[in-house]
């Protein structure tokens, strides 16, 4: 069984987030041997720098929270933040397309992000933004998102009408079995809820109660 602080993304995507709150969120990945580091892609050169040498990931949003940017935003964010050091990127998907029904709008917007990661050996992951789908819908999307051949399905942003619940990861790891990883993360928010969402097939946590979670609050 890995230990729970390795499925932690440690993340601080809050617009107001100052350098001091960036570098203390590192310096606690750091300490801790939190998976990633997951800030907004202005940050990416700073965390990258402070994290080198280290077995914390460098991580950032693309298209976030929102997702309604067009493709070749996503993609030019997905480039910059590349060249600024990333190791991972969480996209968000065309969520009116999804609700709307243009499932190829949505692969294509998906896969045009995950060419651009994987040309750079960089991990993707997809945010789906569970709150705002029907259960079909969450099934449907993360379908979708291995079919765009991301490596991770992921529930949500923390920034919409909720966070992420046992009920959508299961849903997405029915959709995907094997094919490819479900993240959880949003409302998460303590050790008990971490491990709720891991058994319920979730294998990356993405979370700002990362102390909390391993009992250092």
């Amino acid at each position: 069984m890995m230990a729970l602080n390795r499925y932690l993304d440690h993340t601080l995507l809050k617009p107001e987030a100052t350098e001091v709150q960036i570098d203390q969120v590192t310096q606690e990945a750091l300490d801790n041997h939190f998976f990633s580091v997951m800030v907004n892609p202005y940050w990416v050169k700073h965390v990258h720098a402070k994290l080198a040498g280290s077995d914390v990931a460098t991580a950032c949003v693309i298209g976030f929270p929102l997702g309604a940017n067009t493709t070749a935003i996503k993609v030019a964010e997905a480039q910059q933040a590349i060249a600024d050091g990333v190791d991972e990127l969480d996209m968000v998907i065309n969520i009116g397309e999804m609700k709307g029904g243009n499932y190829a709008a949505v692969q294509s917007d998906i896969e045009a992000v995950v060419k651009a990661g994987h040309d750079a050996g960089k991990l993707v992951k997809v945010i789906i933004e569970t709150a705002l789908l029907s259960d079909a819908e969450i099934t449907k999307a993360s379908e979708i998102v291995a079919d765009a051949k991301a490596d991770f399905v992921k529930t949500s942003t923390g920034f919409s009408t909720r966070g992420a619940a046992v009920h959508d990861v299961e849903l997405m790891k029915a959709a995907v079995g094997d094919r490819i990883k479900v993240k959880a993360s949003g409302g998460i928010h303590s050790a008990e809820e971490a491990q709720a969402m891991i058994d319920a097939g979730a294998e990356r946590l993405g979370v700002s109660a990362s102390m909390a979670i391993i009992g250092k609050a």
